[in-house]
């Protein structure tokens, strides 16, 4: 497999990993995902993963019901961190090396994070999963995410939904939605689409880091944004 990147930052929501059953996490759905993940690492890919927890806890909707916000984000990196252990179990059992690196010193279930370490990691051709995004509250997996792939040099993020990529509207909502195959970040800004947080969007921009936004369900479409086959929205900077 002749692949476009050599280095990504996969980012994947924790509701994905619930599956059809929507909360928790769907043994089945780890076990796809990994396969697609495994499929790549064996082309060469270095893979660095960033998870969500909201099929666990997040800590805004926690907050709305009345928990502290900063506990409640504190909540919400240790629900990243159980979907992350799940991450690597399963690709355990797929025969791929991983790693699980956390934000907060949590030993022995992850290594502390360091730049450095991820980045030797992958290159021993280990996946890195990347846990409790930033470790601190008030910044979502996204901003973690972006932050993460910029500083391990990733050639992209890769942003893994349930949707096929950017619309003009939410797509679950709005029947008449449009679908972008490549959009600017500064469309973005003036359509006001929430492709991620303003935080991790500006980030990726001023520092050069493309997006690519895919539904990460539909086994094979992993495979095909990193081969270069059409598969959902390339988000890049303006006059490129």
């Amino acid at each position: 497999m002749k692949t476009i990147y050599k280095r990504i930052l996969l980012k994947l929501s924790g509701e994905s990993l619930a599956g059809e059953q929507g909360h928790g996490i769907d043994a089945q759905r780890v076990a796809d995902y990994c396969e697609q993940i495994k499929e790549i690492a064996d082309a060469g890919v270095e893979v660095a993963i960033v998870i969500g927890g909201g099929n666990i806890f997040r800590g805004l909707k926690g907050a709305a019901q009345g928990f502290d916000r900063v506990k409640g984000d504190y909540m919400g990196m240790l629900a990243t961190v159980i979907n992350s252990l799940a991450l690597s179990s399963g690709l355990d059992a797929v025969g791929q090396p991983s790693q699980v690196l956390t934000a907060i010193n949590m030993f022995p279930i992850g290594e502390q994070y360091s730049k450095w370490r991820a980045i030797d990691l992958m290159k021993q051709g280990k996946v890195v999963i990347m846990s409790c995004g930033t470790g601190n509250p008030f910044f979502t997996t996204d901003t973690g995410s972006a932050l993460r792939g910029i500083e391990v040099g990733a050639d992209v993020m890769l942003k893994g939904t349930r949707v096929d990529g950017i619309y003009t509207a939410d797509p679950e909502k709005d029947p008449t939605a449009t679908k972008f195959d490549r959009i600017s970040y500064d469309e973005i800004y003036r359509r006001g689409l929430k492709v991620m947080d303003m935080t991790a969007t500006i980030m990726c921009k001023e520092n050069n880091l493309p997006i690519h936004v895919f539904n990460m369900d539909v086994k094979g479409n992993l495979r095909k944004v990193l081969t270069g086959e059409p598969c959902g929205t390339v988000v890049y900077q303006d006059g490129k």
